[in-house]
């Protein structure tokens, strides 16, 4: 298909672009892409902002050309344009996919709007029909996943798409940083956490053994997993997880951390990130740390290490260096930043200008 689409090109540039929008579509149906997805594909193909919006199932999704979803609770929807190009999902039903753009839609633009509507419509049937849920082992389906953590999505539909993707009765919503999202039975986690269980489930520590200090963990997106609640309570789980994914890290000597965060394991800072994003301005602390990882760069991973380790012989050995080597390399990092961080006060302090610090490097959830 690709081959084709660059002979056609060759000759006719509409023609090789329609062929594109095919394979792309086709991609996206065949794995089961959600609705965000399809709306996605069509608003950067089609390069205006796309929009879906069906009072019968409940969905509304708006994303801008550069990929980013722009609808929400928050915002007042502004009626569809009557120039607006849009189509029905189904024969015979109301438009309710728009291109945000005036007049006809080019040969490209008409191709996006018949292929996208043609993949809505299967992943309508598919997550929210009448049809039941079928038998046998569950199957990935990332737009079953996307009902489920949609808060708007009917409780008949989510029930559904629980059954289709064989959950239990207690679940975890997983937020990733590269932007996907799962679910993962959290029914009988001491047995997941023993290698049994749901493939793809939650592995708690799985960034944290096997590797030495500081250093990411290839293959495993940085990840934030929700708490175990019924799954009809998932979009709560998953509002939870993109908190946790916020406290995330690379796992490298510029970026310490653990790659994975458990919701419940933040406590009270999941409250500093409704407050603190990129925009905001970094307190003095923050700075401080920036300041000493510019002068020395190993300074963030042991002062990481220091503040997350039960003393500084446990740090030591998890850095891979002598005591009497971190106590001279502390020392350093406690002039560079200007306040000691072996008290308990200044351990807290260091504790919170490290979240601090990633929470202004991370995008506040929407």
């Amino acid at each position: 298909m690709r081959e084709l689409a660059g002979r056609l090109a060759a000759l006719d540039p509409d023609a090789g672009e329609a062929v594109r929008v095919i394979a792309y579509f086709d991609r996206l149906t065949a794995e089961r892409a959600g609705l965000e997805a399809l709306v996605r594909g069509a608003a950067v193909l089609a390069g205006s902002p796309a929009r879906l919006a069906d009072p019968v199932h409940g969905v509304r999704i708006r994303v801008e050309p550069d990929g980013r979803r722009v609808d929400g609770p928050a915002r007042t929807p502004v009626p569809p344009g009557a120039d607006w190009p849009g189509v029905p999902v189904s024969p015979g039903g109301p438009r309710i996919l728009w291109l945000e753009q005036s007049g006809e839609p080019g040969p490209v633009g008409a191709m996006v709007l018949e292929r996208a509507a043609t993949a809505v419509r299967a992943a309508l049937d598919r997550t929210r029909g009448r049809a039941p849920a079928v038998p046998g082992p569950p199957a990935p389906d990332a737009a079953s996943v996307e009902v489920l953590l949609d808060a708007d999505a009917p409780p008949r539909a989510r029930e559904l798409a629980a059954r289709r993707l064989g959950l239990g009765l207690l679940t975890r919503a997983l937020a990733r940083a590269d932007g996907t999202a799962d679910v993962a039975d959290a029914t009988h986690e001491r047995a997941a956490h023993e290698g049994a269980g749901r493939e793809g489930g939650v592995r708690e520590g799985a960034d944290r053994e096997g590797a030495p200090y500081g250093a990411a963990s290839e293959g495993t997106p940085r990840t934030g997993i929700g708490p175990a609640v019924p799954p009809l309570d998932l979009p709560h789980s998953y509002a939870q997880a993109r908190i946790a994914l916020r406290f995330t890290a690379e796992g490298t000597a510029a970026d310490p951390g653990h790659r994975w965060v458990r919701a419940e394991e933040l406590g009270g800072l999941s409250v500093l990130a409704a407050a603190v994003g990129p925009r905001t301005a970094p307190v003095p602390d923050v700075l401080a740390l920036r300041r000493a990882h510019a002068a020395a760069p190993w300074a963030l991973l042991t002062l990481h290490a220091v503040a997350s380790h039960a003393s500084l012989r446990t740090a030591a050995a998890a850095l891979n260096v002598h005591h009497s080597t971190l106590q001279e390399r502390l020392a350093h990092a406690e002039r560079l930043l200007g306040w000691n961080v072996r008290e308990p006060a200044g351990r807290l302090r260091l504790q919170l200008a490290l979240a601090l610090d990633r929470l202004h490097r991370s995008p506040a959830s929407t």
